[in-house]
């Protein structure tokens, strides 16, 4: 009995062997001729026999399973709408297994296969992108990454495109894999003149471009280097955290860029957006003013700090940085209308004080001077918002109120012309 066990154990296992061989053949002759179908079809049942496959056997299967798929990837057909996962995991599991085993029989055949893989997945991402599909083209450029993970301008491509798609949690995850890479996103390009076009071209390597001035059908060699992304990436990183309400979490990314950054200005004013927005408004002056002594000619840097000095009632200084501001860029809307609130800051106490006065005739008549004296004031700033913004009806409901206090009729009736004009009226 025991030995006619054995003999069926062995009988099993060559008719599992045969099973293997039989289905791999088909798969092969399948893709040969072309009937995809076939293949697929062939290629799962030698799946469900290949766990106690030989290694031969088994390099062969990963190598047809994915020659399979991808196939199925290539023309777009829709046996399986992972055609691309399942390829790319089978070339890759493939490499993986041959180098364990010490050959490389089905590795080399798969490599130009698994590179026109990842170039046609390049092409759908990128007409993804173009077409503004933003999540799709997102999640496929990170599928390149994936299947090669030394391209990784693919994943920043991916976190770019995510970021557009406002999938907010999606690009937070492909920046945060960068940064934790150390990715710096900096590249060289490699140019030079033609000698026939007498225009720059671009070359894939260095030695490829240095060749061709050695020719002499090149001259005047360049070496371009671009800017690292590593800032971008942490302002980015910050930015994401924010969106999903997690602004402790970007600010801790803040700060360790700006250690090792101490001196960018970008970084600077990431970290004041996150304290504002974080209600921390003593740190958000104390960065603007370090932005200021970095950037002293930006207007927007002193109108923040008139706004945080107006909130704190530290009134003087609130004017002094929208003058400021104003000085700076005599077209700043904004500030005109911030300095103009500022400065009328006790008008409803002086009306106030004047409702009280109705039958103290000298106390409501130096109550009213004082209010004039203040119209008069905050006039012209309202007059300069004016004349950059004259469709603001707004000012204009402002201007006309006090031209009236004033007793400018002149002047009240023009606005109030353009006034109706612009109600409709």
């Amino acid at each position: 009995m025991k030995n006619q066990f054995l003999l069926g154990l062995m009988f099993l296992a060559t008719l599992t062997a045969v099973g293997q061989k039989n289905e791999l053949k088909a798969t092969a002759k399948a893709l040969k001729s072309g009937d995809i179908v076939a293949a697929k079809s062939a290629i799962t049942q030698a799946e469900a026999l290949i766990a106690n496959a030989d290694n031969k056997l088994k390099a062969k299967f990963y190598f047809l399973k994915g020659k399979t798929y991808a196939e199925i990837a290539k023309k777009q057909i829709s046996l399986d709408k992972n055609a691309y996962d399942i390829a790319a995991k089978s070339f890759t599991d493939l490499i993986a297994f041959e180098k364990k085993v010490g050959r490389s029989t089905y590795t080399k055949e798969a490599a130009p296969l698994f590179n026109a893989l990842i170039a046609d997945l390049k092409n759908i991402a990128v007409k993804q992108y173009n077409s503004k599909d933003y999540r799709a083209s997102a999640i496929n450029f990170n599928k390149i990454y994936e299947m090669s993970p030394l391209d990784t301008f693919m994943l920043d491509n991916a976190a770019n495109a995510a970021h557009l798609a406002k999938d907010f949690k999606l690009a937070l995850g492909y920046y945060v894999k960068l940064n934790d890479l150390g990715y710096t996103g900096v590249s060289t390009e490699y140019t030079a003149k033609s000698v026939e076009t007498g225009k720059y071209e671009t070359f894939t390597t260095k030695s490829e471009r240095d060749l061709m001035v050695k020719v002499k059908k090149y001259t005047d060699p360049k070496d371009k280097t671009s800017d690292s992304r590593s800032i971008a990436i942490s302002k980015n990183i910050a930015y994401l955290y924010s969106q999903l309400g997690e602004n402790g979490k970007g600010l801790e990314v803040l700060k360790k860029a700006r250690e090792l950054a101490p001196d960018d200005y970008n970084l600077l004013l990431a970290e004041a957006d996150l304290q504002i927005k974080m209600g921390n408004r003593d740190k958000f002056g104390e960065l603007m003013n370090l932005a200021i002594k970095k950037n002293p000619d930006n207007p927007v840097l002193y109108f923040n700090l008139g706004v945080i000095n107006s909130e704190q009632n530290k009134d003087e200084e609130a004017i002094k940085y929208y003058k400021k501001a104003i000085e700076l860029k005599a077209d700043y809307f904004d500030a005109y209308i911030n300095l103009a609130s500022v400065l009328r800051k006790d008008e409803s106490k002086i009306i106030d004080e004047m409702n009280n006065s109705l039958s103290d005739f000298d106390k409501y008549d130096q109550l009213k001077a004082k209010l004039s004296d203040l119209y008069k004031v905050v006039l012209p700033y309202y007059e300069k918002a004016y004349g950059i913004k004259n469709d603001d009806i707004s000012i204009i409901q402002t201007l006309m109120g006090i031209y009236e206090n004033l007793e400018m009729d002149d002047k009240y009736k023009t606005l109030r012309a353009s006034y109706d004009l612009l109600r409709g009226k």
